[in-house]
């Protein structure tokens, strides 16, 4: 597609520096990026009768994404590490390195106060339907190490979004990016997401202790809540995590099936009240799934009050603490390798029954 972005003003931070929403354009789907954090701020598909609707969770202006009590991750592009790291430290090479605790003692999503979701990216290209972003990490960035370059593209087609994570690095470090979209099917009218129904292509799940750090084990999911590879409505899915006592809601990783490195589909969410379909593609080994446990605090676009499970986060990453796991796939990078992450967005809708 030619052309150029549509290119607005979405406010200044504190610091007063100007930020800026990027909109991209393609039949069936329009999506709006923010160049504050590589943010998906907006995406919006039709239902089942061609209304177009919102289906990310979102707010008004970046002042919504730089306050920290307000903004859990909303729509970020998360790094360097997505997800848990035990105690905000790990060794690489015989040398330890201390990161930012941002969750008690762990740390999480790249440590917060410099995270990527919270750094102003410089934007490289833009078009009417494609916007590549870049930011330096520089050594010693929230205790890792190594000067990290990386890129977030996001392209979009008809009725899909791409979206492609790029880095190197000058120094041996560890990279996980993750985008942290809170998807709603049915809207950002304040709804939850319990009707919605979840399937995820996984065999195996990967139990965790208080502290949502895994425990090393890796178990079969049949017969429990975390077997989603048929369907499951998302309200009793929690109703069963609760009843087993793992929780008021999903925060867990899933082992995906399929080719590592190879896009391939491995979820599928659908709202039976809108008929919006969503298929996720990845070509990562793992799946977060996070039902907005968490959410009830954050007014979002509108005014609105986002309630507990007003939203869903299927975040495809390797597993967390991978760093503390030799036994799983490494997530270390390496002077004059290229870290790739891709993901697809693929929407329809269904028919009423």
């Amino acid at each position: 597609m030619q052309g150029s972005a549509d290119v607005r003003a979405f406010g200044a931070l504190e610091d007063g520096r100007a930020t800026r929403l990027f909109t991209l354009r393609a039949p069936g789907i329009v999506a709006t990026v923010g160049d504050y954090g590589a943010t998906l701020v907006a995406l919006e598909v039709p239902d089942r009768d061609g209304t177009s609707g919102g289906v990310v969770l979102g707010f008004d202006s970046v002042t919504g994404y730089e306050t920290r009590t307000n903004n859990p991750f909303m729509g970020a592009s998360v790094g360097r590490v997505a997800n848990r790291i035990a105690g905000a430290r790990f060794t690489l090479d015989g040398v330890e390195h201390v990161l930012h605790a941002n969750e008690g003692d762990n740390h999480l999503h790249g440590g917060r106060q410099t995270s990527f979701d919270r750094m102003l990216w410089d934007v490289v290209e833009s078009s009417a339907d494609r916007i590549v972003l870049r930011h330096v990490s520089p050594d010693g960035d929230a205790g890792y190490p190594g000067t990290l370059s990386v890129e977030a593209e996001y392209a979009v087609g008809p009725s899909e979004l791409r979206i492609t994570y790029r880095a190197s690095t000058d120094a041996r470090t560890p990279v996980n990016m993750t985008q942290h979209a809170y998807f709603n099917l049915a809207g950002e009218h304040g709804v939850t997401i319990t009707d919605h129904v979840l399937r995820v292509d996984a065999a195996t799940w990967t139990p965790v202790d208080a502290a949502l750090i895994p425990t090393g084990e890796t178990v079969d999911v049949s017969g429990g809540p975390f077997d989603l590879r048929d369907g499951t409505v998302l309200g009793k899915g929690i109703a069963m995590l609760g009843e087993a006592g793992y929780g008021d809601g999903y925060d867990h990783n899933l082992w995906l099936g399929g080719e590592t490195g190879r896009l391939r589909e491995v979820a599928e969410l659908s709202d039976p009240v809108s008929g919006r379909r969503m298929v996720l593609a990845s070509d990562q080994p793992c799946l977060q799934v996070y039902t907005g446990n968490r959410l009830g605090r954050a007014t979002g676009r509108g005014g609105v009050v986002f309630p507990v499970h007003g939203g869903i986060c299927l975040e495809p990453q390797h597993a967390p603490d991978s760093v503390h796991r030799p036994e799983w796939p490494s997530i270390v990078l390496d002077p004059g390798e290229e870290y790739e992450h891709r993901i697809a967005y693929r929407f329809s809708t269904t028919r009423s029954s």
